[in-house]
């Protein structure tokens, strides 16, 4: 018997291409890889002959859980920045931020991520006037949730150069006061004037928060993740740590839409399992910008704003181009587009491309769609990668920004999916929370966490839970082109599985963002286990 097999026991699995519940058997992991589902006698007939066991009574075996877009080296970096999540007042922001820099030496940049003005009473954008007053010594550069959006005090314009005489770059916008002063707030392409005067992380910061993050994840029952917008750097960072033994998850990369990185890799061709945890085959696009900021690029103005349409941060023609090189180099492209015409910019882009279903090109959140277009996604095999915590933290201000008509195609997992279209589930983190189940919570119930609104908002969007979690496992996976490796648990199949304390297909509705990860196995490696993080501490 292989030392490295691993007996599963006292579980419910979720086992096949309909994840039925299983009960009364084990599962049994060999070289990596599921070997098979087992009755009880044969689990304790291995295990007498050496098998190690893993005594999971009352948990259930979901395959891997995945997390189909999220940023890991921005979940790195916002573990050590300051959390502005859930603030509820720009002078919370400021309290936190002055906290932050009574503990830095003057002069040392203030980053931090995840103010909404929306959740204050206020929603306005901030100014730079009041921070200036709290944190005048140190420039301070903090970026809104969705990063779409940044404010910097009056000490990071100056490091920055920016002043009244400042221009707009394509696709970005810098916030002015009737007297054009830049009042402190950078949109889309415009926060790039004032981060490129932030200092460089070195090599061995960048690979500590990366780390992190990945461990981070894991912690959270994630087995893999889409890494949406990654660059060389972070690729190096992560092939050092699987070369090392320490990168705990599979990642699948989105390279950056950058001229000279897409040239490399174009040449080169895709990057397949690298050490068993990572591949790169496919590219970023960015069609728009984000609803919360109004950057997201809408085919009427905003409901709330009538001189405002949003920003296209990709003429039509790059979106066509980069397609058509993509298709001839074997990769994948995944275009980020909230806003109804961004949708159909990339929709339209798509096919003259002549993208079809087995190509698996995406649209990353697809927040907002014309009816007209929802068709197109399933005639082109267009995936729909979408965000299901979106709508839950969205629901208290999208109405005002779309209007009545145009939410009818806000968010609408239940009409992608009704359509034909694939649809595969993430979290966006760190614009959202890492936690999948908050994401399949979301998705059923289309409410917050205090079951608000009742009943749900546009309730008839829902999913069931089996759905949710097939975005998350089977359809994330074939979003990667990695059905017949992952996704579901079936021998043969990657040993990647998460145990959690109970069945969410038995679960209330009500209770699935309570559902806590127990054991996250990866290759048939423990990588997170709760019951030793608890007496750890």
């Amino acid at each position: 018997m292989s030392q490295e097999t691993l007996v599963v026991t006292g579980a419910t699995i979720l086992a096949g291409s309909d994840q039925t519940p299983v009960t009364n058997q084990a599962l049994v992991l060999a070289d990596g890889k599921i070997e098979a589902i087992v009755s009880a006698q044969e689990a304790a007939r291995r295990i007498a002959s050496g098998a190690r066991q893993l005594n999971a009574k009352g948990m259930t075996i979901l395959p891997g859980l995945i997390d189909a877009h999220g940023h890991l080296d921005s979940l790195g970096k916002a573990l050590e920045s300051v959390d502005l999540v859930d603030t509820t007042s720009y002078a919370e922001v400021i309290a936190r931020i002055g906290a932050r820099a009574a503990a830095k030496a003057p002069g040392e940049w203030i980053v931090g991520r995840g103010w909404d003005q929306n959740d204050w009473s206020s929603s306005d954008f901030p100014t730079r006037t009041l921070l200036d007053a709290t944190v005048s010594n140190h420039p301070v550069w903090v970026t809104r949730v969705d990063g779409h959006a940044a404010l910097a005090n009056s000490a990071a314009l100056k490091a920055a150069g920016i002043d009244r005489r400042s221009k707009d770059p394509e696709g970005g916008r810098i916030m002015r006061d009737p007297t054009g002063e830049p009042t402190g707030v950078f949109i889309d392409a415009a926060m790039d004037l004032v981060e490129r005067s932030i200092p460089a992380v070195s090599r061995q910061e960048r690979k500590r928060r990366i780390h992190a993050a990945a461990m981070n994840i894991a912690a959270n029952g994630l087995t893999g993740m889409h890494d949406a917008g990654a660059n060389q750097e972070t690729i190096d960072v992560v092939k050092e740590l699987i070369d090392e033994g320490r990168f705990p998850i599979r990642l699948y990369v989105m390279l950056r839409d950058n001229a000279a990185l897409l040239d490399a890799w174009m040449q080169r061709g895709p990057l397949i399992d690298y050490g068993g945890r990572l591949t790169v085959r496919s590219i970023k696009l960015y069609a728009d910008g984000a609803l919360g900021s109004r950057g997201a690029a809408m085919l009427e103005p905003y409901s709330d704003d009538a001189s405002n349409s949003g920003l296209l941060l990709a003429r039509p023609e790059h979106l066509v181009n980069v397609s058509k090189r993509a298709l001839r180099s074997r990769f994948q492209v995944n275009a980020h587009a909230i806003g109804d015409r961004g949708v159909r910019n990339v929709l339209e882009a798509f096919e003259k491309a002549e993208v079809s279903s087995i190509h698996r090109f995406r649209i990353e959140h697809l927040q907002v769609i014309a009816a007209s277009d929802i068709p197109r996604l399933a005639r082109s095999g267009i995936i729909a990668s979408m965000q299901p915590t979106h709508a839950t933290s969205d629901m208290p201000w999208a109405e005002q920004r779309v209007g009545a008509q145009r939410l009818r195609g806000a968010y609408a997992w239940r009409s992608v999916l009704n359509s034909g279209a694939r649809l595969a589930l993430g979290s966006d983190f760190p614009v959202e929370a890492v936690n999948p189940f908050f994401g399949i919570y979301s998705a059923v119930t289309r409410q917050d966490q205090k079951g608000m609104p009742t009943g749900g908002w546009t309730s008839d969007q829902r999913l069931t839970a089996a759905e949710a979690i097939r975005g998350f496992t089977s359809d994330a996976a074939w979003a990667a082109f990695e059905e017949t490796t992952r996704g579901t648990i079936e021998p043969g199949k990657l040993a990647d599985l998460t145990l959690v304390d109970r069945n969410p297909l038995e679960s209330a509705p009500s209770e699935l963002f309570k559902i806590k990860p127990v054991y996250t196995i990866v290759g048939g490696r423990v990588v997170y286990d709760a019951v030793a993080s608890r007496s750890s501490k």
